[in-house]
C-alpha cells in the first residue's frame, strides 16, 4: 500500500542529497546568514532582485538533511515571487510548521512536504532557519539570524 508519508520523506532526501540552488549568486543584491546552533546550521543567503520581483534566490553553508531539504524546496518557491508574496508565504509556511491550525497544504506545493516535521519540535527549528532568513533579509535586518 501506498503511504503518502514515503512520498515526502523520499522528497526530503532528494533535496538534501541534490538541494537545488546550491551556491553563491556573484551579483545579490543581500546577502544574509543564519546559524542554528542546537544542531549547528549554517547557512547563507543569496537574493537578487528586480524592483520587487525575486529573481534569483540560492544558498550555500551546512547543516542537516531537514535544513539543507527545506532551503532546497525554499528557494525553489521563491524565484520570481514578490516580496509581498514571498512574505505571505513564510507566514503560511511557518503556521504549517509551528501551529496545528489548518493550513491548506495545498497552497504551499511541494513545501507541504515539510509538515510532519512539526512533530519533531527538535527539528523544527532546523527547517525554519532558511525561512527566518529570507524573512530577515526582507526586513532589511543585516544581523546573524540565530534560532536561540
Amino acid at each position: 500500500m501506498f503511504d503518502i508519508k514515503d512520498l515526502y520523506q523520499e522528497i526530503i532526501v532528494d533535496h538534501n542529497r541534490n538541494p537545488r540552488n546550491f551556491g553563491a549568486i556573484d551579483d545579490a543584491d543581500n546577502i544574509m546568514e543564519g546559524f542554528n546552533p542546537l544542531c549547528g546550521d549554517r547557512l547563507k543567503l543569496y537574493i537578487k532582485t528586480e524592483g520587487q520581483i525575486i529573481s534569483n534566490i540560492a544558498f550555500d553553508g551546512t547543516g542537516c538533511a531537514i535544513s539543507v531539504a527545506s532551503a532546497s524546496l525554499m528557494t525553489d518557491a521563491m524565484k520570481g515571487k514578490s516580496i509581498n508574496n514571498a512574505e505571505i508565504l513564510f507566514n503560511n509556511f511557518h503556521e504549517l510548521i509551528t501551529n496545528d491550525n489548518a493550513v491548506d497544504e495545498e497552497s504551499l506545493g511541494k513545501l507541504a512536504v515539510l509538515a510532519g516535521v512539526k512533530d519533531f519540535p527538535g527539528r523544527v527549528k532546523c527547517a525554519t532557519l532558511c525561512w527566518h532568513t529570507l524573512h530577515s533579509a526582507i526586513m532589511g535586518d543585516k544581523k546573524t539570524v540565530s534560532t536561540e
